[in-house]
C-alpha cells in the first residue's frame, strides 16, 4: 500500500474515536422509547455529548483494503475545541491538527504534510473542518442537528434523521439508538462521485460519567474500492494535563497536493 494510504489508515484510526479502560463501564441501554417528538430525542441526544478538557488514548486500528490488512496501533491525545494528536509505535509517524491546520510527517519515507483541510477533505470525499472531525471523533453528528432542518422518521427500530433538503453535494443521515439516544450511524452519500462514507458506532461506554464511542467501523466506498477500518480503543484518560509536541524533522519531503 503507497504512502497516502497508510497515512490515511493513520488518521481515520482517530477520526472515530475512542475508549476502553479499566475504570470504564459500558453504556447502559434501557428500553426501546420510539413515542418521541424530533426535539425530544435531539434534545436527549445533546445531553450525552461528552464534555472534557483532555483525553488520551491506545487506539488499535485494523484496516482493510483489496483483501489486504494492516494493524496499527497509536497514541490519542485531544484538547476539546483546540488539539488533535496522534503518534505511532517508534514516533514513525506523527500528526497533529489544530482548528487552522493539518500537519504530520512520516519516517518511514522522509514526507511531511503542513497544509490545510483539503488533504483530510479529499480523502473522506467530503468538506472537513476542525468541528466536523471532533464530532466524528466523539460520536456527535457531523452537521448540527436541529428541529428546523432536519425530518425524522422510524427505521429498523431506531430514529432516522435526514435534511429536509438534502444538500446539493451529498446525502447526509443519521441513525440515532432509541434506548441511549447515541449515534449509532453517520452516513454520507455522492452518487455523482460514486462516494460512499459510512461510521457506525457498534457500542457506547462510560468514562467518568461520559458517554463515548468504544468500538466503531469505517466503510468507506470509492467506486469498486472498499476501505474498511475497524476500532478498538484501550487505556484512556481524562482531564490530565497533556504535551502535543510536533516538529518537522529536517531533510523530509514535502507532501504538494495537485
Amino acid at each position: 500500500m503507497n504512502m497516502r494510504i497508510n497515512i490515511a489508515a493513520v488518521f481515520l484510526a482517530f477520526f472515530i474515536v475512542l475508549v476502553g479502560c479499566k475504570s470504564s463501564k459500558g453504556l447502559t441501554s434501557g428500553e426501546k422509547n420510539l413515542g418521541l417528538s424530533s426535539k425530544e430525542v435531539i434534545k436527549a441526544n445533546a445531553k450525552k455529548s461528552a464534555n472534557f478538557k483532555t483525553l488520551q488514548s491506545k487506539v488499535k486500528v485494523v484496516y482493510t483494503q483489496e483483501n489486504k490488512s494492516q494493524s496499527h496501533t497509536v497514541t490519542l491525545r485531544m484538547l476539546k475545541d483546540e488539539v488533535i494528536w496522534i503518534n505511532s509505535a517508534l514516533n514513525l509517524i506523527r500528526a497533529k491538527i489544530t482548528p487552522n491546520k493539518v500537519s504530520f510527517y512520516n519516517k518511514l519515507d522522509n514526507t511531511y504534510f503542513d497544509g490545510d483541510y483539503s488533504y483530510l477533505s479529499d480523502i473522506l470525499g467530503t468538506e472537513l473542518d476542525f468541528k466536523k472531525l471532533q464530532n466524528l471523533l466523539l460520536g456527535n453528528a457531523i452537521f448540527d442537528l436541529d428541529k428546523a432542518t432536519y425530518d425524522m422518521s422510524i427505521h429498523n427500530d431506531a430514529y432516522l434523521f435526514q435534511p429536509k433538503n438534502q444538500l446539493s453535494l451529498f446525502e447526509l443521515f443519521y441513525i440515532i439508538n432509541p434506548s441511549h439516544f447515541k449515534m449509532d450511524s453517520q452516513q454520507l452519500s455522492q452518487a455523482t462521485e460514486s462516494r460512499f462514507l459510512e461510521i457506525d458506532y457498534l457500542n457506547y461506554q462510560e468514562v467518568n460519567k461520559q458517554s463515548l464511542p468504544e468500538n466503531m467501523k469505517i466503510i468507506a466506498l470509492e467506486g469498486d474500492q472498499e476501505t474498511i477500518i475497524e476500532m478498538a480503543f484501550k487505556s484512556v484518560s481524562l482531564n490530565e494535563d497533556l504535551r502535543y509536541p510536533f516538529k518537522i524533522p529536517s531533510g523530509f519531503d514535502e507532501i504538494i497536493l495537485k
